[in-house]
């Protein structure tokens, strides 16, 4: 009798876990540029100022941040980033696929079970990881090219300023918009990925392998952007604000209706969608063959003992 092969064993939670976080930080690394310049936009128009740099679509915002601020300001945050990948991605997409399982215990997996489980991954997700995509965003969103001199230093210093100025709860500020932010994404881009990945293989359009994998994600991260963007730019304008500045969400929201008009809910949107479809190809096929190679080794090992 012969055993199952790796790509038949499935995964263990803990592989999925680690594969999901690990695949996460190398799509984050990548594509941490295209994040920067979105948190730009995001944020223009906020503090109009004569000498603040005018930032026009994806290559432009880049270009003049490397050219005013040097290529490093590509990455700030970056640190704050994988910390963020590891206590959130790490979750939200490794705990996927068994809080699914949780769900259809007796039945048949459903669009609602699938759901279910993303808003589930993404609200722990959320309230976990809050702390580090605060630090990440306020790092991304200053300059020291006018104003006033740059809040932070640097990942630590953030989070040490912000909890001593603005109390422990400072680091969780914006956890409302980036929690119906990270449902939304949870949901779009697990279920959607997941839907068509079952659809492709399933009507022998693709094998479930890379080009599979490509395609799904690229159609998750389009779905996922449209849906997410108005949401996504209030969170960055919260998170980034002063103390004050906004007493709340909807004043935020507000505000940038009756200032900058409905468009400005989706300023960001194309290196949204850039930086998002190209991580979830990143995130999706490293996370597929990382699962598959560690559970290669784990039967390696346990052949051999």
């Amino acid at each position: 009798m012969t055993g199952m092969t790796a790509s038949e064993v499935p995964p263990t939670m803990a592989v999925k876990i680690v594969s999901a976080g690990v695949a996460a930080c190398v799509a984050d690394a990548i594509t941490f540029p295209l994040d920067t310049a979105k948190v730009r936009l995001q944020i223009q128009g906020e503090c109009p100022t004569s000498t603040a740099p005018k930032y026009k679509g994806v290559l432009g915002t880049i270009t003049t941040l490397v050219k005013t601020e040097g290529p490093v300001k590509l990455y700030s945050g970056l640190p704050a980033g994988f910390q963020r990948q590891i206590s959130s991605a790490s979750l939200r997409i490794g705990l996927y696929d068994t809080v699914q399982e949780y769900f259809t215990t007796g039945k048949e997996s459903s669009l609602g079970n699938k759901i279910s489980a993303g808003l589930t991954t993404g609200c722990v997700a959320v309230f976990i990881g809050q702390p580090t995509e605060v630090v990440k965003v306020r790092l991304q969103a200053q300059s020291h090219l006018y104003g006033p001199k740059p809040r932070y230093t640097g990942t630590y210093n953030a989070y040490r300023i912000i909890a001593t100025t603005e109390g422990f709860t400072g680091l969780w500020k914006g956890t409302t918009p980036n929690l119906a932010r990270n449902v939304i994404i949870n949901c779009t881009e697990l279920v959607t990925y997941d839907l068509m990945k079952e659809a492709l293989v399933k009507n022998q359009i693709l094998a479930d392998d890379v080009p599979c994998h490509v395609v799904s994600a690229v159609i998750a991260g389009f779905c996922t952007t449209v849906l997410s963007s108005p949401v996504d730019v209030v969170k960055t304008r919260f998170v980034n604000s002063t103390p004050g500045q906004y007493p709340s969400v909807p004043n935020c929201a507000m505000t940038m209706f009756t200032k900058e008009g409905p468009s400005a809910f989706f300023k960001g949107l194309v290196p949204s969608f850039l930086r998002l479809g190209s991580w979830n190809v990143i995130m999706f096929v490293c996370f597929e063959q990382l699962k598959r190679e560690l559970m290669k080794s784990r039967q390696t090992v346990d052949c051999a003992t």
